[in-house]
């Protein structure tokens, strides 16, 4: 007879119980895998939000002190390429070190002097502000920051859409505004209300980028980093929108 039809019913049984061993074993791996994901995404959104309140304390403390406008009127007076350029390497310096450690306190370590860097760049915007429009308008672009990211990151959770794909458009899109920006230094370019809108829509998609990059590819180990990212979005778009708000006053 054919030895595929001479298995014995104590094989057969061995066979299936293989199987669900096999079967058991992957669930309870998913399972892990799944739990660990759930720990990493609450623990980025925690630092996330503690980068938040940690910056918003350090805006307060200098303006309240009068700092702020020591270091506004400091920076008004100086080539804001330099001041972007210093901006640049210490946001460079900072991702390397929450992105690439798999040390926690050094992960902290750069996200703290990122979080101090954007308190201290976004200072001569939010002196401006006030004086000019006054604090409705910083709690308005504040407002509408917090709505944009919410309903960008339900987009990303719910529908479950691979967004990783912007990053390439993404780098593209920022030296493209990096050149803009050396231009209205250099040469006086107006960079007004679309460029305000455009880079409004860049953040929109960093953080589209930045969510799917979490719940999919990040590296569990490094949940400061993957805040930064966010943080550095969110950020940005807070920028914007605060410099479209401000020149519509």
């Amino acid at each position: 007879m054919n030895d595929q039809y001479s298995r014995r019913p104590d094989q057969d049984a061995d066979a299936l119980a293989a199987s669900a061993d096999e079967l058991r074993a992957s669930g309870i791996a998913h399972d892990r895998e799944t739990a660990i994901r759930a720990t990493f995404v609450t623990r980025v959104y925690g630092y996330l939000m503690a980068a938040v309140a940690a910056f918003i304390l350090l805006e307060v403390w200098l303006f309240q002190s009068g700092k702020a406008e020591a270091l506004a009127r400091g920076m008004a007076g100086t080539n804001w390429m330099l001041i972007l350029g210093g901006f640049m390497l210490v946001g460079w310096l900072a991702r390397s070190v929450a992105g690439r450690s798999s040390r926690t306190g050094i992960q902290v370590l750069g996200l703290a002097l990122y979080v101090a860097a954007q308190a201290i760049i976004f200072v001569p915007l939010i002196f401006i502000a006030d004086m000019k429009a006054g604090g409705g308008v910083i709690a308005s672009a504040a407002i509408l920051t917090v709505l944009a990211f919410v309903g960008l990151t339900l987009i990303a959770w719910q529908t479950r859409r691979d967004f990783t794909f912007l990053g390439g458009i993404l780098r593209w899109a920022g030296v493209l505004a990096l050149v803009a920006i050396a231009g209205g230094v250099f040469f006086g370019w107006n960079l007004g209300t679309w460029f305000s809108l455009i880079m409004v829509a860049f953040a929109g998609g960093a953080i589209l980028y930045d969510t799917s990059n979490i719940i999919r590819y990040w590296p569990s180990d490094r949940p400061v980093g993957a805040a930064l990212e966010l943080f550095a979005s969110v950020a940005l778009m807070f920028w914007y929108l605060l410099r479209l708000l401000s020149g519509r006053r």
